[in-house]
């Protein structure tokens, strides 16, 4: 595919996604979600890909829909919301592989969902982040509604979608909706260092974990006593883990591959 509204890059296994509409805000566009989609597929499917960063170009990470194209004629916003935004979630969510975000400005509406979907969310201070959905009468989606309350709660969550106010990046971080906070002139630095660190990592087990992590949202503990037994199986039979565990014993340093 022919990228026309994302920049894309691969460097030192690590793959960056770049939303690139800056003069709208990076808001979504059917065009965009669909080459996202196709540069997340492809980074999914690349051997040479072992993290992924997602950010923003310009002043803004995305402020959400693209409006003027949600209410063309004929455009029938369910249809919007799973073809764009339902696919983008589970894109990221069932990578087997860590995707990173950086929010290098404001994320509003599906932009901010999109960012508390990634593994790990690293946000300039400067940014914002907002709930921008009852603005326009509509109700949060991009995995919203699941995802806040599980990081703060019902009443957090309510106020954020409901109240809609801007939330400074320090505060999205004291809340546990991002990992970091960073001032704005190391965020693009503190982001690469860290996917090139997670890229030289065992792999396999870093999905295994994020697979156990999301199959704990609806079990009890016995049955995910049971999904560690079921996934530890897979990593110790890893080649990673057999380097990990001979390293230990040898007394250097492990060389993960991935495998």
């Amino acid at each position: 595919m022919k990228y026309e509204q994302i920049l894309h890059a691969i460097q030192g296994g690590v793959a960056t996604i770049t939303l690139n509409r800056p003069e709208k805000l990076n808001s979504f566009t059917a065009r965009m979600a669909e080459e996202t989609l196709h540069a997340l597929a492809a980074a999914k499917e690349a051997p040479a890909v072992r993290a992924i960063v997602l950010t923003g170009a310009g002043r803004a990470f995305c402020a959400g829909q693209d409006l003027a194209e949600a209410t063309a004629p004929n455009v029938r916003i369910e249809h919007l919301v799973e073809k764009q935004y339902n696919a983008i979630i589970r894109a990221i969510r069932t990578m087997p592989k860590p995707v990173l975000v950086a929010v290098n400005g404001i994320a509003a509406g599906a932009g901010a969902n999109i960012a508390y979907a990634c593994d790990l969310a690293f946000a300039a201070e400067s940014a914002v982040f907002v709930q921008s959905f009852i603005h326009i009468g509509l109700i949060p989606d991009s995995g919203g509604t699941y995802t806040l309350p599980r990081l703060v709660g019902m009443q957090r969550a309510f106020g954020q979608m409901i109240l809609a106010d801007k939330l400074p990046a320090k505060r999205a971080e004291e809340l546990g909706l991002i990992w970091k906070a960073v001032p704005d002139g190391n965020l693009a630095s503190e982001v690469a260092a860290t996917a090139e660190k997670l890229a030289s990592m065992p792999t396999l087990g870093i999905a295994l974990t994020k697979q156990a992590l999301e199959r704990s949202q609806g079990a009890t503990l016995e049955q995910q006593l049971q999904v560690e037994r079921e996934l530890q199986a897979i990593a110790g039979a890893s080649k990673d883990s057999k380097e990990g565990v001979a390293a230990f014993l040898e007394k250097r340093k492990p060389v993960f591959t991935g495998q």
